[in-house]
């Protein structure tokens, strides 16, 4: 399916260390001809990590949309009533927005574009990036893979042995969900040896 003319927000919370995952996806979805508009948590901006700077990763996510990241409420608020998206996709998900999401806790622009793209019965695709989702976390992802519009980017354990709790999205495979996502359907297998894709 094409997404040629669709509208999508991209929100991205703080998982610093899965940012070069995702901004290429960002670069896919807008030569795939789809508007891109950027939401992000504060700690995205704010926080200089061994990953880089916020500052420097919201700069080359706003190249490559033409667009200016949302990074407040107030400015997340009019993607429900007056620019409803078409898709709104969360990559990374952390678990903490994870737990929040799943608990109706909307304190970031991120989650108030999703909460509004759910309230206009579009679909929501999350691409998890957790260090507990076989954790306490796996309550919460239970709750929202049983919720309707909502899909998941198929993940799986990055690293079994040192980290046995820890869930990741197959990020390359975002294009493809939310094509999917797009047409009333989760891409299957939703569960990925993530092992053998890295």
């Amino acid at each position: 399916m094409s997404l040629e003319g669709k509208h999508i927000g991209f929100g991205i919370t703080g998982s610093h260390c899965t940012y070069s995952q995702v901004v290429p996806e960002v670069e896919k979805l807008v030569e795939a001809g789809c508007e891109v508009t950027a939401f992000v948590t504060y700690s995205v901006r704010q926080t200089v990590t061994r990953f880089g700077s916020g500052e420097d990763w919201v700069g080359k996510v706003e190249a490559i949309t033409g667009n200016e990241v949302v990074d407040s409420i107030v400015k997340a608020e009019p993607y429900g009533p007056r620019k409803p998206l078409d898709c709104m996709i969360i990559a990374p998900l952390t678990g903490n927005s994870l737990s929040k999401f799943a608990n109706a806790q909307t304190d970031s622009p991120v989650l108030m574009a999703a909460k509004a793209t759910l309230r206009n019965g579009r679909p929501v695709v999350l691409g998890i990036s957790t260090n507990d989702g076989l954790g306490l976390n796996l309550q919460n992802i239970a709750k929202l893979i049983v919720t309707k519009n909502i899909y998941f980017i198929p993940f799986g354990q990055d690293d079994p042995v040192h980290k046995p709790n820890s869930l990741v999205g197959r990020m390359d495979a975002m294009m493809e969900t939310v094509e999917s996502a797009v047409l009333g359907k989760q891409l299957q297998p939703i569960l990925v040896d993530k092992t053998k894709q890295d």
